[in-house]
C-alpha cells in the first residue's frame, strides 16, 4: 500500500485591486510600475517506485476476503492448493463486518528464501483488528503466486 500525500496548493497571486471603490494612490496595494512576481516553475513529481508484491497481494486478498471482489479476480495469481483454501475462506467472509470497510494497518514480511516471502498483515475491520498471513513464491515464469493463505479466527 503506497501512501500518497498531497501538498496544499499555493494561493494564486492577483494584481487586481480589492473590490469596492476604485483604487487611489494611497490605498492601492500594488504600485502601477510593478509587475506581479514571477511564478516559480512547477517541479516535476518524482516517479514513485512500483509497489512491493506483498503490498499488491495483501490488497487483493483483503478485497476478496471482505466480499468486495469475486474469487476469479485473483485466480491467476494463486496456486492450486491455496486457491482451494481461499475459496473456503471467501465463503466465510472473515473480513466482512457490518458496514465497515477493512483497511490495512500494517504489512510485514519474512524472506526465508530469495524467491519466497512469508507475509503477515494486520487489518482493521470495524472496531477490531484481524490477521491475515500468506506466502508468495516466485514461479518459473518469474511471476509471484500465492501458495498459502490463512486468517486469524475472529473472537466471538
Amino acid at each position: 500500500m503506497r501512501k500518497v500525500m498531497t501538498r496544499p496548493r499555493p494561493r494564486p497571486t492577483t494584481t487586481r485591486p480589492p473590490a469596492g471603490r476604485p483604487p487611489t494612490r494611497r490605498d492601492s496595494r500594488t504600485p502601477p510600475s510593478r509587475t506581479s512576481p514571477p511564478v516559480p516553475p512547477s517541479r516535476p513529481i518524482p516517479a514513485q517506485p512500483p509497489p512491493h508484491p506483498t503490498e499488491v497481494f495483501a490488497e487483493r486478498l483483503v478485497l476478496v476476503l471482505s466480499g468486495q471482489r469475486p474469487m476469479h479476480w485473483v485466480a491467476r495469481h494463486i496456486a492450486n492448493t491455496a486457491f482451494d483454501e481461499l475459496a473456503r475462506l471467501a465463503e466465510l467472509r472473515p473480513l466482512c463486518t457490518d458496514g465497515h470497510r477493512p483497511t490495512i494497518h500494517r504489512i510485514g514480511h519474512y524472506q526465508p528464501h530469495p524467491e519466497t516471502y512469508e507475509v503477515f498483515v494486520r487489518i482493521a475491520a470495524g472496531p477490531r483488528l484481524r490477521a491475515l498471513a500468506f506466502r508468495l513464491t516466485l514461479g518459473a515464469d518469474r511471476k509471484w503466486r500465492c501458495t498459502a493463505v490463512e486468517t486469524g479466527t475472529p473472537h466471538t
